[in-house]
């Protein structure tokens, strides 16, 4: 298989780690992370990346799915970031079609709003001007009849008008996993399920980490590993404060992180032609409805809330207040539906990994230590690149990376990259072990990052399926681009389940098996929660597939039924936890 990213290749860089020095070490697999190793890997650099859960088992795979530009960013006269945004979103819409595509936003305005459509119409003038009227479509200026006719389960009461612009969804895990794929084929080493226990330190520098293979059969039992590596960087998001405390004993906290919750909806109950804009009454907060009609039949996303999380950020939780808000705030706009609790098909919560002020604090080295005493002595101040990430040098000369917005994870990376570059050579003028290598080249990451799904592949696809019998189903066409003939392929030779599949996953089980090979799906939860909107659209969340599927994951690994029955226990564990909050809800 020309493009495999499997259990074989996490096993291959298994054993790169266990023998070989990399250049780079990067700790973290979600978007950050992925960014990172495809731009450090494009210049030249030997690559290693660990993350101890799956690919984007954080934040990468519970944001709200869009691509973005900012519009609030505009009030705040942040223009450079908006402009930034806009212009990674044209790429992305190039460069991964099949993940990240065009949507209507529509934004009602009612009387006594404090941002009138004078206003806004401005902002969206100047939002399209900013994005150099490369948007998918300029924004239109809608009546209070237009509105009405376009959403007519629209609260009319009060209503004025409003706008309809354009931005994009995306699908953030997949993203992030194809990323890391297209790393892995530029010669990075990379695997899940493996955890940075310690830092290995050398004449005071971290001279990489002490790693842990989690998937292994005997788990923890298994022997640890020494992974070398000249420079580490740290992208772990909402953890970075946990890992930073093995970092130094002496670390200060950098985050103040949020909880963020979104729950889904049948389309059919909130049958939206483009995402809507919505505003909270109590505090102002700006809330989306999001129709994903390539969510299995088809899904609204709603959210997201803004609150405090816990210490361990895998413990935040959807409460009773969480569902409440989000309900009332779609009630307001839609009372005509009637919507309740017993409508939500399932739900999801991710802590956004803000940066707190003591991390943001720049002056003399002395007021330096004093708010952040896990820097080096000879750290620079705080490098605060733009109002969405940060990037400081943290002890033993390693790179640390907090906050981050979806939309510029590529600039990001290059700035991270750049970052890394600049204190290396620094440092290696001290320090002869720490030789940067040469001949390194500026990034390439403008390119598509799946060659089999770009907007010149979809077209020939287009055209094929209009002159042949018997057309590649749609859902897999605009999802996998030509990869979608691989999956029509395994389905022919290999066979498919007996039990009829869902609606919307056409040849689940062929599905199943290409994710194994090419997604590096390593358990069963990983295709069902981050592969796939399985999990996310169904009431059933999946669950009568489970037992044919944990056996097709047996087959794949060259493992048996008991091995079989064991998965499928550790999904529907998962599953039972990721539902729990339902229950408490009326």
């Amino acid at each position: 298989m020309g493009r495999e990213f499997s259990f074989r290749t996490r096993e291959k860089a298994l054993e790169r780690f266990r023998t070989e020095t990399f250049d780079l070490l990067i700790v973290g697999g979600g978007i950050t992370g992925a960014a990172v190793a495809r731009d450090a890997v494009s210049r030249g650099l030997k690559v290693a990346l660990v993350e101890k859960n799956d690919f984007a088992f954080g934040t990468s795979s519970r944001s709200s799915k869009l691509i973005h530009g900012g519009l609030r960013y505009l009030e705040k006269l942040e223009f450079r970031l908006v402009f930034e945004s806009l212009s990674e979103r044209a790429l992305l819409l190039k460069t991964a079609p099949a993940l990240v595509r065009p949507l209507p936003f529509y934004w009602p305005v009612y009387a006594g709003e404090s941002k009138g459509r004078g206003i806004l119409g401005l902002g969206l003038w100047l939002y399209d001007l900013l994005a150099l009227f490369r948007a998918p479509g300029f924004h239109r200026n809608l009546s209070r009849k237009a509105m009405l006719r376009e959403l007519p389960f629209l609260k009319s009461e009060g209503l004025k008008g409003g706008f309809c612009y354009f931005d994009a969804s995306m699908w953030d895990d997949l993203l992030a996993v194809e990323i890391l794929h297209s790393a892995s084929q530029g010669g990075a080493a990379v695997a899940n399920y493996v955890e940075a226990v310690e830092p290995l330190w050398s004449d005071g520098w971290i001279s990489g980490f002490r790693i842990r293979d989690l998937g292994s059969p005997n788990g923890a039992n298994e022997p640890v590993i020494d992974l070398k590596a000249t420079r580490t960087v740290v992208c772990v998001g909402p953890w970075t404060d946990q890992l930073g405390t093995s970092l130094s004993k002496d670390w200060g906290p950098w985050l103040n992180p949020s909880k963020g919750v979104h729950l889904i909806f049948d389309l059919k109950r909130i049958p939206l032609p483009g995402a809507m804009v919505m505003s909270h009454p109590d505090d102002g907060r700006i809330s989306f409805v999001i129709p994903r009609p390539d969510y299995g039949a088809g899904v609204v996303i709603v959210g997201t809330t803004d609150g405090p999380t816990p210490p361990e950020p895998e413990k935040a939780e959807i409460s009773h207040e969480d569902v409440k808000y989000l309900l009332d705030l779609l009630n307001k706009y839609f009372p005509s539906l009637k919507l309740s609790a017993a409508d939500i098909l399932s739900g999801y919560v991710g802590v956004r990994p803000l940066v707190g002020p003591s991390a943001s604090l720049a002056g003399s080295e002395g007021q330096q230590k004093a708010a952040r005493p896990h820097s080096d002595p000879s750290s620079a101040s705080l490098q605060k690149v733009s109002r969405e990430h940060h990037i400081d040098r943290g002890p033993g000369g390693t790179v640390v990376v907090a906050g981050g917005k979806y939309t510029t994870h590529r600039k990001m990376a290059e700035e991270i990259v750049d970052f890394t570059l600049k204190q290396w050579s620094i440092d290696s003028k001290k320090n002869l072990k720490l030789h940067l290598p040469e001949h390194l080249t500026r990034p390439e990451t403008r390119v598509p990052i799946n060659p089999s799904a770009t907007p010149e592949v979809f077209e020939r696809l287009a055209t094929q399926a209009s002159s042949r019998e018997t057309a590649l189903p749609a859902e897999l066409v605009s999802l996998y681009g030509a990869e979608a003939e691989e999956i029509l392929k395994i389905h022919q030779v290999e066979g498919g389940s007996v039990l009829k599949d869902p609606e919307g996953f056409p040849y689940l089980e062929a599905q199943f098996r290409f994710a194994m090979r090419t997604q590096m799906v390593f358990h069963l939860e990983d295709f069902y929660l981050r592969r796939t909107a399985l999990f996310a659209s169904r009431k059933d969340h999946g669950l009568p597939w489970a037992d044919r599927l944990s056996k097709v994951w047996a087959q794949e690994l060259g493992l048996g039924e008991s091995d079989a029955q064991l998965e499928k226990n550790r999904l529907e564990k998962e599953i039972r936890h990721r539902t729990e909050w339902s229950k408490s809800i009326g």
